[in-house]
């Protein structure tokens, strides 16, 4: 039932968002859109099977952990 579910939710998201960047030629934000909401629906679909995934908040520490620490260099 949450399969289904989420599956008409991103039904009706794709539909309505889809359409209008078309008609507007607007191709890279399709394809930053269409990526985004590909991420989007395999990870509500993982997490709606109760499927073991990564927690994306590690991804942002990975990535702003040195950024951090060379700002707090710089400020000390």
């Amino acid at each position: 039932m949450k399969v289904a579910l989420l599956s008409l939710f991103f039904i009706i998201i794709i539909a309505l968002q889809v359409p209008s960047l078309v008609k507007q030629k607007m191709w890279r934000e399709l394809v930053a859109y269409s990526v985004l909401m590909v991420v989007a629906m395999f990870y509500s679909f993982g997490l709606a099977l109760d499927m073991p995934l990564p927690n994306p908040a590690r991804v942002v520490e990975i990535v702003f952990t040195p950024v951090t620490s060379m700002i707090h260099k710089v400020l000390s």
